[in-house]
């Protein structure tokens, strides 16, 4: 492995978050595919195990910043391998939902698992003040990347300005 300095310091940092992110992502698929799933899969069934409101595809494509079109197929793969059922519009309820099965609750266990100690390995030289200005400087980033894109954060249904979506136990 290389440790890059590039002339824009910028550059650098960003080579160095996707590394990062490449980094943890390869290590959990490893990990989580001896019990079937992959880093993605994980964080839908964690969604939809501990969502407070009623899990949409269009939220779950909102919590992962990606496009409905991959939620779609990501959502199909899901249901056929049993980890969750989409249960269609009904009176009442205007959207289509997604639920967790009980088989993908058992693979949640192992899986959650497996996403907590990658993350708090990787985490463990830094001290809580550290890990609390890592976490205020990467929404910045974030918040920066998305005003590019022309999009903003936006909030689930229900959830008041300012307030903390807690997703989890």
């Amino acid at each position: 492995m290389y440790d890059y300095t590039f002339s824009r310091e910028a550059f650098t940092t960003a080579v160095l978050l996707g590394q990062v992110w490449q980094v943890l992502n390869n290590a959990q698929e490893t990990k989580l595919a001896k019990i079937d799933l992959t880093p993605e899969q994980t964080i839908v069934l964690w969604f939809c195990k501990y969502s407070p409101a009623p899990l949409t595809p269009a939220e779950i494509a909102r919590m992962l910043f990606r496009k409905s079109q991959t939620i779609a197929g990501l959502l199909d793969r899901m249901e056929r391998g049993g980890l969750v059922k989409r249960v269609p519009k009904r009176k009442g309820h205007p959207f289509t939902e997604v639920q967790i099965t009980a088989e993908g609750e058992k693979r949640l266990r192992g899986g959650r698992k497996v996403l907590l100690d990658t993350f708090e390995k990787s985490m463990s030289g830094l001290s809580a003040e550290e890990g609390e200005q890592l976490r205020k400087l990467l929404r910045k980033v974030r918040k920066n990347g998305l005003k590019e894109l022309r999009e903003e954060l936006m909030l689930p249904p229900g959830f008041a300005r300012g307030e903390v979506i807690n997703i989890g136990r």
